[in-house]
């Protein structure tokens, strides 16, 4: 089935969900995973967004182009565009699959570019399959067909007048699901139950090295800061509130800030073991030691994140000064980088905070980590900088470009789902500190944006996958990037209690749903032998390999990594700790669950609810719940708020019955 396109523009915006966007039409280097950049991309100001060797349509003018692709590339089975010229978009939604495989997605543009066509085809028949910045036979078979054989395509077809690129954003968030269908999460494994296991695990990798003491952040003796887990899963490590955890936490506090910031206020990405600086996207042109501005922005958004846990715990006399003046310096460091080139850029010099590579959205949570500087320090110079460079990247990046990239360590320019999740972080940070609603208005599109890079349906895998084994419902996994096509469970690194905080101040349930989806899939990537093996490591583990696409291989197609990642289980525990099992507002009645259980109102009255909470699961179940009413939800939700949510014990096939007053305060029902 194809839809013609006879007054097509190459200005026109186009999106495949988490493979294509603004048809990828950039300059692009390499042919392979994280190819490395050339001299001319150091140092210059007006470096072009670069990418990967990925499906794209041709950036230069009067060449024809082809992109070829399968449903299993793409988080929602969709294409879409807009058109600036007509004030129009189009949505082309279909399902997966049909008895002969997953659907192709082609894309074709004339050499005049003044022709495209959207092209579904049943099944897949393209000549070359995208891989992780490379190409390879595609090994697509065309069925034989039978007399009597048949097939049904399901389509939908959208046109919408739209003014921009976020109206179109939010409108496939609104309708993303239609073919699919609502999707069927599983309910196996209650969050407090894996977070007992993933902080076991962390717990039992801290390790003391010549270097300092951490815990690992790697399957590697080495450190690496912010991005994967390093100085981010210390955080739930804290939140446990004993003794020993915390006391580790402050050596490894201790350990970064001595050992990885530099004279520019700017950290080092990582270090070795034995205490070897680890640099980062080196030329040899260029000798000085360079460390992401992801990293960076990680750095002191849970820096700061980690000194409001301590005071929140009443812990605050153990904060040092020393851990409150790197942060400071850290904050003046991408102040001072603001102030002098209006931007942040991809890559620094931490010796003098020079930026080494401009371009991309690598800073996206820099304006989260200096919003909440600019509260902790009193400092309303951080602040401006935040709002300035969260408008900057709004502008550039999510209205003109429809897209977010650059802020991963194993990518070039590429647009990737990290980036954008950490935006709106960022957005949801400033709506927190300034109240200003417009925050939450730019929230909604980058949250649209996000959407697109999360898997919306529960896909069909290979029967004898292990997913298709396992019968995992995988909605709600994270694609990375356009450049490594694969799926993750969780967001990287985060709990993106963000959506949970865009819902309570929207009411909109998509943002919760979304969320919802998210925690969901990352369980099912939760190794727990015997009954759900995935990683065949540690119980508790899980890693960043969930494979709806034959970027790998057709073979790698449903199957897990026998190994296990930090970042993953991180995120995993991140959502236990930051987001409620279960949401109330005591006037309204609405109740929304996030764990693993169910829950109903069984009784409601002028001095608040009662809720029956059911766990069908075979673990038990240590409840967060968070009520207020709906008057309470305008007001932005501290950082630390989890820290007071009271909790419910469900044993395994039982029932408790809780009564939630109108102040939020729990009791047993009787």
């Amino acid at each position: 089935m194809a839809v013609n396109f006879n007054r097509w523009s190459r200005n026109n915006y186009v999106l495949v969900p988490a493979i294509l966007y603004n048809g990828n039409r950039y300059p692009s280097i390499g042919n392979g995973y994280n190819p490395d950049y050339p001299k001319e991309m150091y140092y210059n100001p007006k470096v072009p967004l670069t990418i990967s060797n990925d499906p794209r349509l041709a950036i230069e003018k009067n060449r024809a182009s082809v992109v070829e692709l399968q449903t299993g590339n793409a988080a929602t089975p969709a294409m879409c565009f807009f058109a600036p010229a007509s004030g129009k978009s189009l949505v082309l939604l279909t399902d997966q699959c049909s008895q002969y495989g997953n659907h192709g997605l082609t894309i074709t543009e004339n050499k005049e570019q003044t022709q495209s066509s959207f092209i579904v085809t049943a099944p897949a028949m393209r000549q070359t399959a995208p891989g992780f910045g490379d190409f390879h036979r595609s090994g697509d078979k065309a069925p034989d067909w039978k007399a009597g054989d048949s097939l049904t395509l399901h389509l939908r077809l959208f046109v919408i007048n739209t003014t921009g690129i976020p109206e179109l954003l939010m409108f496939f968030m609104q309708h993303r699901k239609d073919i699919t269908g609502k999707n069927q999460p599983r309910s196996w494994l209650p969050m407090s139950y894996y977070a007992g296991l993933a902080t076991t695990i962390t717990s039992n990798n801290f390790r003391e090295f010549p270097a300092g003491s951490y815990y690992l952040p790697e399957n590697s003796k080495d450190f690496q800061l912010g991005w994967v887990s390093g100085m981010m899963n210390t955080y739930p490590m804290l939140a446990l509130n004993n003794k020993k955890e915390r006391e580790r936490v402050g050596r490894e506090l201790d350990f970064v800030i001595n050992k990885l910031q530099g004279k520019s206020g700017y950290f080092y990405g990582g270090i070795t073991a034995d205490g070897a600086i680890r640099p980062e996207k080196m030329n040899p042109a260029f000798p000085a030691v360079q460390a992401m501005v992801r990293k960076n922005s990680d750095a002191l958004l849970w820096l700061i994140k980690h000194l409001l846990l301590f005071k929140a715990q009443g812990f605050q006399k153990m904060i040092k000064p020393e851990w409150e003046a790197a942060a400071q310096k850290l904050a003046r460091a991408f102040v001072n980088t603001w102030e002098k080139n209006g931007q942040f850029g991809q890559y620094i010099v931490p010796e003098t905070g020079e930026i080494a590579v401009f371009n991309s959205t690598a800073g996206a949570i820099a304006p989260a980590g200096l919003a909440l500087a600019s509260g902790y320090f009193h400092n309303p110079r951080f602040l401006k900088v935040a709002e300035a460079s969260a408008n900057y990247y709004y502008n550039r990046d999510v209205v003109q470009q429809g897209l977010t990239g650059g802020d991963c360590g194993d990518i070039s320019m590429d647009a990737n789902s990290e980036s954008a999740f950490g935006f709106l972080e960022s957005l949801m940070a400033l709506y927190s500190y300034t109240g200003d609603k417009s925050w939450l208005k730019k929230a909604e599109v980058t949250a649209a944006l996000a959407a697109t890079w999360t898997l919306s349906y529960d896909a069909v895998f290979p029967p004898q996958s292990q997913i298709g084994k396992l019968g995992s419902h995988m909605a709600g996994a994270v694609w990375a990037s356009i450049q490594n096509k694969h799926a993750a469970p969780g967001i990287c690194t985060a709990s993106g209690d963000y959506l949970f905080k865009l819902y309570r101040a929207t009411s909109n349930p998509l943002y919760a749903d979304l969320i919802g989806d998210i925690q969901h899939a990352q369980a099912e990537a939760v190794n727990i032998p015997p009954v759900h093996i995935t990683t065949n490591n540690l119980t508790g583990s899980s890693m960043e390999r969930i494979q709806p696409s034959d970027a790998e291989g057709k073979d790698a197609i449903g199957n897990f990594i026998n190994t296990r990642n930090s970042w993953t289980e991180t995120n995993g525990v991140l959502m236990a700790l930051e987001l409620p099992g279960i949401y109330a507002q005591t006037d309204t009645k609405k109740v929304q669950v996030f764990d693993h259980v169910e829950a109903r109102i069984i009784k409601t009255g002028k001095a608040g609810v009662t809720l029956a909470i059911t766990n069908k699961t075979k673990y038990t179940a240590s409840v967060a719940i968070f009520a207020e009413t709906s008057n309470q939800a305008q007001t932005p939700l501290s950082y630390t708020a989890f820290v007071n949510w009271p909790k419910v014990t469900i044993e395994p096939g039982k029932v408790t019955k809780v009564d939630i007053d109108n102040a939020g305060k729990l009791r047993p029902a009787f």
